[in-house]
């Protein structure tokens, strides 16, 4: 029965909550209105530099995996690392999470290598990504204060100058202390309770893969490939505004605004981030006037269409980069079987001859 229970929440739950978010969304969407906003207010050639852009996210990304993996003396091939982070978000399309373990392996497997070192490499790697979106949430509430308070004026949800007077805004700040405090409590107790101890043992490896980068050579170059990243992770989303004529006015605050919502609503285990995504891009809409709340009434078609067409295009790029990447992988497996018996046949008949 365990057998059966645990893939259906591990699998089960995602597709459930994707589309129960989709449903809850969209049930009372006004469709016809979404398929006239695609064909008056898009300018679809904007989304040949996402593609470019969002192609060199990826590289950028493997070549900041490469500096973490030969400190621990895995001196992959960039081109194979390339190959393991497109394959990553195919795979995360078919289960949340699952395309970073499927990684690991397939680079431990390939360079013959410990899994849990592989493993312990891209637990930093995303505990680095981790930080950069805490990073960027902080800065943007202070660029777009001003937008917040008005959209919360006018929704009757705060008043007063600034949103720091606000009584949810320190709720939010004590929750945070709890939940460090909470965390630091677990790292230091001594406590043999299994699931202390499990919890306890993930924030540890957290905790070295966090002190991996920094003792690492070439930080700086990690550093430089971080902004990279979640540069172009931006320029994506930026260039993409200007393919709309309701959003390419916007703005860069207002765009980091989405930009920010939309990495958050990422964290959300569902698949390729459906239901979640949409949600968090059209509630940053909504805070500058395009789109209203509720977000499930018929009164978003601009930002539905917005939402919706910038998800799609990345999704059917992840599913050519992924079908790209599992045939060069194929490719790569023959040539090193090929170049082994190759060696194999010359030192036989080496042997021969002696």
């Amino acid at each position: 029965m365990k057998k059966i229970i645990s893939p259906l929440l591990k699998y089960g739950i995602p597709v459930a909550l994707s589309v129960l978010l989709v449903w809850f969304f969209y049930k009372n969407m006004d469709m016809e209105a979404i398929k006239q906003s695609l064909r008056e207010d898009v300018n679809f050639w904007w989304f040949v530099p996402v593609i470019v852009v969002s192609i060199f996210s990826h590289v950028f990304r493997a070549c900041r995996w490469r500096l973490q993996l030969r400190a621990l003396g895995i001196d992959a091939p960039l081109s194979a690392l390339v190959n393991s982070i497109f394959g990553t978000y195919f795979v995360n399309l078919l289960a949340p999470r699952l395309g970073e373990v499927w990684r690991s392996g397939y680079i431990a497997s390939r360079e013959r290598t410990s899994f849990s070192k592989v493993v312990g490499s891209m637990v930093g790697d995303r505990l680095s990504d981790t930080l950069t979106v805490l990073a960027l949430t902080i800065v943007t509430f202070f660029l777009a204060q001003g937008a917040f308070m008005k959209f919360l004026s006018q929704k009757g949800a705060a008043s007063g100058e600034s949103m720091f007077a606000t009584w949810w805004f320190w709720a939010l700040v004590a929750v945070g202390a709890l939940m460090v405090a909470l965390m630091v409590w677990i790292f230091k107790t001594k406590s043999e309770n299994k699931v202390l101890t499990k919890i306890r043992l993930m924030l540890t490896n957290l905790w070295e893969g966090l002190i991996s980068i920094t003792k690492m050579k070439g930080k700086w170059w990690f550093l430089l490939y971080t902004l990279l990243i979640w540069g172009c992770y931006f320029f994506q989303l930026y260039i993409a505004s200007m393919a709309f004529t309701f959003t390419k006015d916007l703005g860069i605050v207002a765009i980091l605004v989405l930009f920010v919502f939309s990495s958050l609503g990422m964290a959300v285990p569902t698949n390729g981030g459906v239901g979640a995504w949409q949600y968090a891009i059209m509630f940053g809409l909504a805070i500058y006037g395009v789109g209203e709340l509720p977000l499930g009434d018929p009164y978003n078609p601009q930002a539905s269409a917005f939402a919706w067409t910038v998800w799609l295009v990345q999704q059917v790029l992840l599913v050519v980069l992924g079908i790209y990447a599992f045939v060069s992988m194929a490719i790569d497996r023959r040539r090193i079987a090929q170049g082994k018996t190759i060696v194999r046949t010359k030192s036989d008949a080496e042997g021969m001859t002696l």
